[in-house]
């Protein structure tokens, strides 16, 4: 394994990642190292996305009532006329 170290951290950014380990129950140490092994994944998978985004977008959508079996009956009749 290696070892990274870094030097002339801002204290701000030093207390919240304290702040986020604490929050998580692991070390500081443990938090940096989770971190960075996301990042990697994150710039890989930009364009993706999750789908706790999906249900996050669909729960702010107004509900709106629909007759599901109309809209499935109208949708086969579109697929049938081609």
């Amino acid at each position: 394994m290696g070892t990274l170290t870094i030097r002339n951290l801002d204290e701000d950014l030093k207390q919240r990642l304290r702040e986020r380990a604490a929050s998580h129950g692991v070390s500081m140490e443990q938090e940096a190292r989770s971190l960075l092994l996301k990042a990697p994944a994150r710039d890989r998978d930009e364009n993706v996305v999750t789908a706790e985004e999906i249900l996050e977008f669909g729960r702010r959508l107004p509900r709106v009532d629909f007759d599901q079996k109309k809209l499935t009956d109208d949708l086969w009749s579109f697929i049938e006329e081609d």
